[in-house]
């Protein structure tokens, strides 16, 4: 017999939390009885001691509990989902697909707004116009503003603008303008009006564009299934001009009415390409990266569902942003690695677009002149179609790549004398020179030189990173920092010496070592402040930067077209890795760095630093390019059994005391071993390659399989049933899916 009375609805709700289960709930009289709430609807219910908000699911005639002792919705939030069905059923197809709680994967989904505000009215943001009214036409200035000179400056700017300015328009024209804004308020001078979020367009101007053979050709063939779902992937080389594709293709469903969504691997490090959309799509164009704050993303988002804006450039969390009439997704950079989310729900963004596209049965372009080992065996496979962008655009050389040997050569500061004598040289032709290193700060480390003491982190395997300019050391993996010794923590020496180079220490020599050029440092350190960025970029554009020395941050997208030398000083730590994946990693950074030379009139050249220059990795890239070593190590991962061969998910692990790690782990492979796993190999417990991060101990487990089916089949039972194991509350645990990394 059914434990509810019919009277009685019982609703199914996904609440953001660790465990892997919905939660059912009685709705007494919030709504009316005969109204279906739609999957989705935010509501508030108890859980524990406290109040959470959860979503609607499914209503169900029964359930395992008597009603009388279920829980009451406390409050439904919405009228409407806000999500809709189509992003709903992304998030369901993801919560099974990463092994991850529903509720917290569809709280993930939604702005940060949403989740700690109950009213879901859409964000829209102020803008000011002359009260038709009040206000005067022509160069007329109202009599009381005759001794306000800053609230007539604003008064001006605004007669001057048909449409009115918003906040960031006046911010880009004046400074201190708010009190003047609100003056001419209190005057009845003008009047605020709200619009949605989005960026200006007026500077747009579409226009026919020069395209090469290539480019044409790809934008043809895709064009052709623009009604149908197809993974296509443009695969250019550096400069080859893959962003008129993007763009070409985004005109086209523009004018048929569709949305466009563009997702980058960093907004903040690709503004050259949000600027080349502005100035070429005339339509509506938000934004979504981490650099808003929540209302500003909200405003975005609300643009977007609500089709004001028709094109819409984000980061990896854009993708579940609804967009009504979507017909077609961009992934630019494919191979990035920014696109894996590497905590809580661990999804892969690029993976999800492909889901996406393919339930929207629209197109999907993915893009790179260096694409991921797993994009390449899918197009072996036959799985994707891929158009080759071999040319650059201007029709230049890709630059001239040199190793140099550092075995015995005499070193200054982390360069080798090859190096100082060619910066030297192309400094002197007026050619502009970026060197490259992955390492941000003065020094990977302290050293006594009289006991050999060093400066390792307290909660970290790890060393501390000396950051001279604030005399500070940092641990960049798990974000502690203390002041820098004077004396040895040791023997009380105070003959300290900074071991090793990085970005701060290369900009402080080259600056001394050529006096006359400025340098500018790229890095996380010197871009924390708003515009900082732009600033050093511009600044680099405009050749008052001759020297530029950065991390990563400079090879994703820039077009520095004055560039005539790329300098990549570190090669060597990543050519040994445990990481599987580091030799990728370091074929797509070399090449991407290497592109950033010689991209316009003047020819450019790279040089190399390496004591190994005899590695077959070097070697490959050096004579034969990005796809020779990418032939070479799918054809090692097949010998190996590595992704995207095989498939893996690792089961982390980690505790403040070591033993309670293994003995969860221990556990989670006994509880695996008590079914017939059979195409499902499983390897540990081990220790992670960074054993202890952040005061804790880590270990895992990976589990990998030929099938992909089997694997997962495995782990939606598994998974569930590690939260019943003994030492599972004495842990944290995480899976994750497809990892990026093992560490």
């Amino acid at each position: 017999m059914p434990h509810n009375a019919p009277q009685n609805r019982i609703v199914r709700i996904a609440v953001p939390c660790p465990l892997y289960k919905t939660f059912d709930y009685r709705l007494d009289g919030i709504t009316d009885s005969h109204k279906k709430l739609q999957p989705g609807v935010r509501l508030r219910v108890p859980f524990g001691r406290q109040q959470l908000t959860g979503f609607f699911i499914e209503e169900v005639s029964d359930c395992d509990v008597p009603a009388d002792k279920l829980k009451s919705v406390i409050a439904v939030l919405d009228e409407h989902s806000l999500l809709p069905a189509e992003i709903l059923d992304l998030l369901l197809w993801a919560a099974k697909y990463y092994a991850h709680p529903l509720g917290d994967v569809i709280q993930t989904a939604l702005p940060v707004y949403l989740r700690n505000n109950d009213d879901a009215t859409p964000l829209q943001s102020s803008y000011w116009q002359i009260n038709p009214v009040t206000g005067t036409t022509g160069d007329d200035i109202p009599g009381t503003l005759k001794r306000a000179p800053k609230q007539q400056q604003i008064y001006r700017l605004l007669a001057d603008a048909d449409d009115g300015l918003d906040a960031e328009a006046l911010n880009a024209v004046t400074e201190n303008w708010r009190p003047a804004v609100r003056a001419l308020l209190e005057k009845q001078l003008i009047i605020e009006k709200r619009r949605a979020v989005v960026l200006s367009t007026h500077n747009a101007s579409p226009c026919e564009h020069s395209l090469h053979d290539e480019q044409r050709q790809a934008i043809a063939a895709i064009q052709q299934q623009a009604d149908s779902h197809a993974v296509h992937v443009v695969n250019g080389i550096t400069g080859s001009g893959k962003t008129e594709v993007y763009l070409a293709l985004c005109e086209t469903m523009l004018a048929a009415g569709k949305q466009v969504l563009v997702l980058v691997p960093e907004i903040g490090l690709t503004p050259q390409l949000t600027r080349r959309f502005l100035q070429r799509l005339d339509t509506q164009i938000v934004v979504l990266h981490s650099a808003m704050n929540e209302r500003q993303r909200y405003a975005a988002w609300s643009a977007a569902a609500g089709k004001q804006a028709q094109l819409l450039i984000g980061t990896r969390s854009s993708i579940f942003t609804p967009l009504p009439d979507l017909g077609l997704i961009i992934i630019d950079e494919e191979h990035d690695g920014s696109y894996k989310q590497q905590d809580g729900f661990r999804y892969n963004a690029r993976d999800l677009a492909i889901v996406r596209a393919r339930n929207h049965n629209i197109p999907v372009v993915l893009g790179s002149a260096t694409p991921s080992l797993e994009t390449l065996n899918n197009i072996n496979e036959q799985r994707y179609q891929v158009h080759y962008l071999r040319q650059r655009a201007n029709k230049r050389k890709l630059p001239h790549i040199e190793l140099v040997n550092l075995c015995s050569q005499k070193m200054q500061e982390g360069m080798a004398q090859t190096l100082l004598d060619r910066i030297r040289r192309h400094i002197k032709q007026q050619g502009q020179v970026l060197l490259f290193i992955n390492r941000r700060g003065f020094a990977p480390l302290l050293m006594c030189h009289d006991c050999g003491w060093t400066t390792r982190c307290a909660r970290c395997d790890a060393h501390m990173t000396y950051h001279k300019r604030r005399q500070q050391l940092h641990c960049h993996h798990c974000g502690s920092q203390r002041p820098a010794p004077d004396n040895c923590e040791e023997c009380g020496s105070n003959n300290i010496l900074a071991i090793g180079v990085g970005t701060e220490r290369i900009e402080q020599f080259l600056q001394a070592s050529f006096p006359d050029t400025r340098v500018s440092r790229i890095d996380r350190d010197t871009t924390r402040n708003k515009g900082s960025l732009q600033d050093k970029l511009e600044k680099a554009h405009s050749g008052e930067s001759g020297i530029l020395v950065g991390t990563q941050m400079l090879a994703k997208g820039h077009d520095f077209p004055n560039i005539t030398l790329v300098c990549i000083l570190d090669t060597d730590q990543a050519l040994f890795s445990a990481d599987f994946r580091a030799a990728e990693h370091l074929a797509q950074l070399i090449t991407q760095v290497s592109g950033r030379a010689g991209r316009a009139e003047k020819a450019g050249e790279v040089l190399i630093q390496t004591h190994h220059p005899e590695h077959p990795l070097l070697q490959l890239l050096l004579h034969k390019g990005y796809p020779a070593f990418a032939e070479a190590a799918l054809a090692e991962r097949r010998a190996a059994g590595l992704p995207p061969v095989r498939h893996l998910v690792l089961l982390r692990c980690e505790s403040v005391a070591t033993e309670a790690a293994r003995q969860f782990l221990q556990q989670a492979s006994e509880l695996a071993d008590r079914v017939d796993r059979q195409g499902v190999d499983l390897f540990g417990p081990i220790p992670a390659p960074m054993e202890r991060r952040a005061g804790r101990f880590r270990y895992q487990i990976m589990l990998q399989s030929e099938q992909r089916k089997t694997l997962h089949r495995f782990i939606s039972w598994w998974v569930p049933q590690l939260q019943q194991l003994p030492a599972a509350r004495k842990v944290r645990w995480s899976v994750d899916v497809d990892p990026y990394d093992t560490f």
